[in-house]
């Protein structure tokens, strides 16, 4: 999968990967470069979102032992994962001065991904802050909303507001700790996600899910790092992150449990690469948890 796969198959995605994951009860995917400008190359990340309708992508926070992280943080953000301005319909005039990107927002999957949203909202017994920018992109972004309040009302329970996303990234800086779950559309989410990743250590830690009707997908939310390849200094956690996440959808909720509690003891010691503040490479950070593990 990925660029290595573009240059020996001419396919960012193969067949076979792709029947390999759809056939998988889940998959766990390593962090792979997508080049900018690269004539033909898609995202096979996008692919995988699209091509198996992983429709939901969760994107967990919670405070971390480091001494930056902001405390009392345990929000999701759940960030619809199938179209939005990511569907890929762009063009250009035939200058080249002028590009056009197309946004789709379609009730059924703002009412599917509100609905995912809501049903976590209760089981975590939180409440739900669904974010938008509908006093600007009336249309789209207004039936996002309306389609997710129609959702709200079947879920009386649980508490509800919605929040401008300018509005969400300001009060996520000041007072993270006052999210729960909050539903999105793909962009907005794809932005406030890592920023909220940030408040609690950064992207080294952060992972994420991409949740379908009959596939789901696991993944580090960080980039490959070409530029530290071969270094031996490329922090393992998030992957593992995504590994605990995978264990938990498949029903192995201990084993999850273990395994975070793992990577949130190796962090609070300092057993870490140096990004986050450790002097460890990859493989004696991974064989220091695989003995916490033990």
């Amino acid at each position: 999968i990925g660029l290595a796969a573009y240059r020996e198959l001419g396919a960012s995605l193969p067949e076979q990967t792709l029947a390999a994951v759809r056939d998988a009860d889940a998959a766990l995917l390593g962090a792979v470069t997508t080049p900018v400008g690269l004539a033909g190359y898609r995202s096979p990340v996008l692919e995988l979102r699209q091509q198996l309708g992983l429709f939901a992508n969760l994107r967990p926070v919670r405070t971390t032992p480091l001494a930056s992280s902001h405390k009392n943080v345990d929000l999701v953000i759940v960030r619809e994962n199938s179209e939005g301005l990511y569907v890929g319909r762009e063009t250009r005039s035939a200058g080249g001065h002028t590009a056009v990107a197309e946004r789709v927002v379609t009730r059924s999957a703002s009412t599917r991904i509100a609905r995912f949203a809501y049903e976590l909202a209760r089981k975590r017994q939180g409440h739900v802050t669904i974010v938008h920018k509908a006093n600007v992109l009336r249309e789209t972004c207004g039936l996002f909303l309306e389609a997710a309040m129609d959702v709200a009302a079947e879920f009386e329970s649980v508490p509800t507001h919605d929040m401008l996303v300018d509005a969400c990234a300001m009060r996520l800086i000041r007072a993270p700790e006052s999210f729960d779950v909050v539903p999105t559309t793909n962009l907005f989410g794809d932005i406030l996600s890592d920023e909220a990743a940030e408040l609690v250590g950064g992207l080294g830690l952060a992972r994420s899910a991409n949740v379908g009707a009959d596939a789901a997908v696991f993944e580090p939310v960080h980039g490959s790092a070409p530029d530290i390849a071969g270094q031996g200094i490329a922090n393992p956690m998030a992957a593992l992150g995504a590994a605990a996440l995978l264990l938990d959808h498949l029903g192995e909720s201990e084993a999850s449990k273990a395994l975070d509690g793992a990577i949130e003891e190796a962090v609070r010691e300092e057993e870490t690469t140096p990004d986050l503040g450790g002097d460890l490479s990859t493989e004696e950070a991974i064989d220091r948890l695989l003995v916490r593990l033990q």
